[in-house]
């Protein structure tokens, strides 16, 4: 699934992330930690994988998701 970055927390490594439909959705450090990231700018667009109502693994929209 794609989304836009809304918010990033370089200190947390969390933030959050607008989903097509316009859908505000949080992501915690565990979801940025199982990516390949080191960092985030809002804007950028991502792949999200969802596990039930919750961000569990973000990457930038180039990157193979899991």
């Amino acid at each position: 699934m794609q989304a836009t970055v809304k918010t990033y927390d370089e200190t947390s490594r969390s933030g959050s992330v607008y989903l097509d439909d316009g859908t505000e959705l949080p992501f915690g450090t565990a979801a940025f930690d199982a990516g390949p990231l080191r960092l985030l700018r809002s804007g950028q667009r991502v792949n999200i994988v969802m596990t039930g109502d919750r961000i569990t693994y973000i990457t930038l929209s180039t990157f193979p998701v899991p």
